[in-house]
């Protein structure tokens, strides 16, 4: 128990500083800090002792939050996985691509990713529309739409196949502020995203109404997929707990 504590710890502690030299575009490497951390303690605590000097009752307590915790990470992860190979059918009458975070020299990897996707798919079913969807958050340099936009313009999709909506800060808010200029009732409706965030994107979007949505998933960085699946594990929870899905 004390080595497979300590390899474990020692490997999230390696993979955050890893993504976090990467810079992600987030803080959110510092869970994995915060895991390596913690796993390093919990092996401490076994070898010196310290959990068999522990009273019964805690740690009864923090094996169950454990298991919790580990069954939590099991399920939502599973749910986002399922959704890998989405691709949504043909003719759709719009795709709305979410939003994620832009440079100054314009999209990020994740969002050339999704970008990518939709503008396949427009050259495939040249009677689709589009509508990016995404606001200015803290460290976009401007609007994430109005970069999407341009993107597509350059990739030969016509501007005026292109709806901007750019006051969104998250997923809740692209679907909501993209319902705008859809029929939830009726139209046909692909969510643009990458993989890992395909499920909780249709989810969501469903849950807002639009009854016919279909998930169109984007590829995604391998070396980052291990950091997104726990980032959607926090998500999918966040969402549920709020309604959202």
């Amino acid at each position: 128990m004390v080595l497979v504590l300590a390899i474990a710890g020692i490997a999230c502690l390696a993979y955050g500083i890893s993504i976090m030299m990467l810079w992600s575009g987030t803080s959110f490497f510092a869970v994995w800090l915060a895991l390596g951390v913690l796993l390093l303690g919990n092996a401490w605590a076994f070898h010196a002792g310290w959990w068999e000097m522990a009273p019964l009752v805690l740690r009864r307590a923090a094996a169950g939050i454990a298991c919790a915790a580990l069954a939590i990470c099991v399920i939502t992860q599973g749910l986002a996985i399922s959704c890998f190979g989405s691709q949504g059918p043909d003719d759709l009458d719009y795709v709305v691509v979410l939003g994620a975070q832009v440079r100054n020299d314009g999209p990020s990897v994740v969002l050339q990713y999704r970008l990518d996707t939709a503008a396949n798919y427009l050259q495939a079913n040249p009677q689709t529309k589009c509508i990016v969807s995404g606001g200015k958050v803290f460290n976009d340099p401007e609007p994430e739409a109005q970069v999407m936009a341009r993107y597509l313009i350059e990739r030969g999709i016509d501007s005026a196949r292109i709806t901007i909506e750019d006051k969104s800060t998250n997923t809740v808010e692209n679907i909501q502020n993209s319902m705008a200029f859809i029929d939830p009732d009726t139209d046909q409706v692909g969510i643009v995203t990458n993989n890992f965030h395909v499920f909780r994107g249709t989810a969501i979007a469903r849950k807002q109404g639009i009854a016919h949505a279909y998930g169109i998933a984007a590829p995604s960085n391998w070396w980052y997929l291990p950091n997104n699946l726990l980032y959607e594990t926090f998500g999918i929870s966040k969402d549920f707990l709020k309604g959202n899905l």
